[in-house]
């Protein structure tokens, strides 16, 4: 009796533990299934790119103090970190979701003034994803500004809430 009291212990233990390790990316407030998709054939993008929703790219980033920000960045970055810009059409519903794969700080900039952010998720036990927000903007033209960035690429997928 004492060793089918132990192996379902066991059992059970090493179930729960397994469990745990696969909740990483559900633990996010969203699916991140899309980024998953979209992050292993990312292509390249340099500052200034043209975002288009329902992609991602994969930025190479440069020092953050040669970026020139349409407006500084709501959390100023630290020295020897990276950073970029990039212009996205908003659709006309307004609102878009920004994930990005590592630890770097994102400002949606229209009209000269930065948007805060409506959602935030950001989980570290995911791999390829680390945090993802969502905008409420105005349909028309937006600067996505990336900065704080530790390493100088990172990707960025850009798409509409489900």
């Amino acid at each position: 009796m004492r060793k089918v009291v132990i192996s379902l212990f066991a059992i059970f233990a090493g179930t729960s533990f397994a469990a745990a390790a696969d909740t990483g990316c559900d633990a996010f407030k969203w699916p991140v299934e899309r980024e998953q998709a979209l992050f292993p054939a990312a292509p390249a993008a340099q500052s200034g790119a043209i975002l288009t929703v329902g992609q991602a790219v994969d930025f190479s980033l440069a020092a953050v103090d040669a970026v020139s920000f349409e407006v500084p960045p709501d959390r100023a970055p630290k020295a020897g970190t990276f950073g970029a810009t990039a212009n996205v059409t908003v659709p006309p519903e307004g609102e878009l979701q920004f994930s990005l794969s590592d630890e770097a700080w994102i400002d949606v900039v229209q009209d000269g003034k930065i948007v805060k952010s409506a959602a935030f998720s950001g989980v570290k036990t995911c791999p390829g994803i680390r945090k993802s927000l969502r905008f409420k903007l105005q349909g028309g033209a937006a600067v996505v500004q990336l900065s704080g960035a530790r390493k100088a690429d990172l990707k960025l997928a850009v798409l509409t809430p489900e």
